[in-house]
């Protein structure tokens, strides 16, 4: 038994597909959906300590500015 990836192109495809699965021609699987990392999984790391309490700062000072205008 080989397993093999393929595009559909065409609407019906999907339908000639299942039919064969119903004559025990083919089985078809359901793509497995992959579990998505959180944010802060994806970029743990990427900024030193020091850089990331200077970007809070910054976004605090932001944040306030903000507020100060409303």
């Amino acid at each position: 038994m080989n397993t093999i990836q393929i595009d559909l192109i065409h609407s019906r495809a999907l339908q000639l597909l299942q039919d064969l699965e119903a004559l025990h021609i083919i089985r078809l699987h359901q793509p497995e959906e992959k579990a998505k990392a959180r944010l802060s999984e994806k970029y743990r790391g990427i900024l030193s300590k020091e850089d990331g309490k200077d970007l809070n700062k910054h976004i605090e000072q932001m944040r306030s500015e903000w507020n100060d205008s409303l």
